[in-house]
């Protein structure tokens, strides 16, 4: 073929809106593509697919395009995305794809079946290796929508669609994101892209490298009265899963300029939702070696169920673990997110913390019961004095169960000496597959 007709080819391929996302997504001039010409039937592959650079990091990523025949999946195009998978197996490189399409190429059959399971299974293969992106621009449905759900984190422009129905339905953002499946939500893809180009800052390479370090910043003046806004670094936190599982908040956000999970309890029982969004970031964090910091203030659990998730994620993660009691750490919340259940290296508590085997009233009760022998509207004056007095964090630092209580003033040094002192941290665990709770 002339040079003349090869020039032809990748001016076609460059005017496509699959190629100016995933140029815009990269680095300025270090998005290299992979089998540029790639062909479906007569026309080129569905999909723009290659490497570059985001800040400097080696990042894969490909674009489905939907200027050719809708972006519908096809064996070639599943052929191109299966070669991306591998080269980010073999040199440990976060993956990060762009959804745009219609569908499949349903004239192809089980060929097409058989190229959607070898995509499923190369994204499988990546799981807990390197940190896996998806971007939902546009449609996405049927069996395209597996693979873009299975990454460790999904982005969605507020006018996408994501669902496993083809007609649509419980596809847009507002369902996806109430549910668990989107971790993000943008206004649109421009803000979408960004948003993937940010989170590639927080996250390793792979399984074997450290997140990238950033300058420490100081922490934000909000007059929130957030205790983690005031002592993370500045300008340093990721919102994720915000509108999924209100009774927690999970983070990423930077600790004297290292890269940490956080997790914070509200003050309520955390309820099914909440337990299984707090399970999947500890593992994905564990997977990654990213500490987890959380901040305690839970009374408990709203069922069994939603508490061993929790417990299970907290007591096998191997990464390290720092909780902070803010508030009320009562039974198996205590023991599930701070105590010897969550296997946490170190215990802080704020000092108007309470440490309770049962909550705060029924631990009076049971434990003094002559003290409660008051008018109804007093007894829960009564108990908070007795809580203050029997229940409170020095009486379990006393007793081993917190390490040190520290004031919210001095929080932020404490942490990020502990990160330091932990940085070295190696376990041993049994040889198994994985858990099954």
């Amino acid at each position: 073929m002339s040079i003349e007709k090869i020039n032809q080819a990748k001016a076609e391929i460059a005017a496509t809106s699959a190629y100016k996302t995933i140029t815009a997504f990269f680095d300025a001039d270090s998005f290299c593509e992979i089998d540029a010409f790639a062909k479906s039937g007569e026309g080129f592959a569905e999909v723009v697919a290659g490497f570059g650079t985001v800040e400097g990091m080696p990042v894969y990523a490909f674009a489905q395009n939907s200027d050719i025949c809708g972006g519908a999946m096809s064996k070639a195009q599943a052929a191109k995305l299966k070669k991306l998978y591998g080269l980010a197996l073999k040199t440990g490189a976060p993956v990060v794809g762009f959804y745009d399409s219609v569908g499949g190429r349903l004239n192809q059959g089980t060929e097409l079946l058989a190229g959607c399971g070898d995509v499923l299974n190369a994204a499988a293969s990546l799981s807990g290796v390197v940190p896996q992106i998806s971007v939902v621009l546009g449609t996405c449905l049927g069996t395209n929508a597996l693979n873009a759900a299975s990454a460790d984190i999904v982005i969605m422009s507020k006018d996408a669609q994501l669902s496993l129905s083809v007609t649509g339905k419980h596809s847009d953002a507002a369902y996806n994101a109430e549910n668990g499946i989107a971790s993000i939500v943008c206004d649109d893809a421009d803000k979408a892209i960004k948003a993937a180009k940010e989170l590639i800052l927080y996250l390793p390479s792979n399984n074997l490298t450290m997140a990238p370090q950033s300058f420490e910043e100081a922490p934000a003046e909000d007059g929130c009265g957030c205790v983690v806004s005031r002592t993370v670094d500045g300008n340093s936190i990721v919102k994720l899963f915000n509108d999924y599982g209100k009774e927690a908040n999970v983070r990423f956000a930077r600790l004297g300029g290292q890269v940490v999970g956080i997790v914070v309890t509200k003050g309520n029982e955390l309820g099914c939702k909440s337990a299984n969004k707090v399970a999947k970031f500890v593992r994905f964090c564990d997977a990654f070696s990213l500490p987890v910091v959380t901040f305690v203030n839970c009374p408990g659990f709203e069922s069994i169920k939603s508490a061993t998730k929790a417990s299970a994620a907290y007591a096998e993660a191997t990464t390290v673990k720092i909780s902070v009691v803010t508030g009320k750490a009562i039974g198996s919340g205590y023991v599930a997110l701070a105590g010897t259940g969550a296997n946490a290296d170190v215990v802080y508590a704020l000092p108007d913390a309470v440490i309770s085997p049962v909550n705060v009233e029924a631990a009076a009760f049971i434990m003094a019961p002559e003290v409660m022998n008051v008018a109804t509207d007093k007894q829960a004056e009564v108990a908070q004095k007795f809580a203050d007095e029997n229940l409170s964090a020095y009486n379990a630092a006393q007793n081993g169960y917190v390490d040190g209580i520290v004031e919210e003033a001095q929080l932020r040094q404490t942490l990020i000496s502990a990160l330091d002192m932990l940085s070295g941290k190696r376990v041993s665990t049994l040889s198994k597959k994985h858990s099954t709770i």
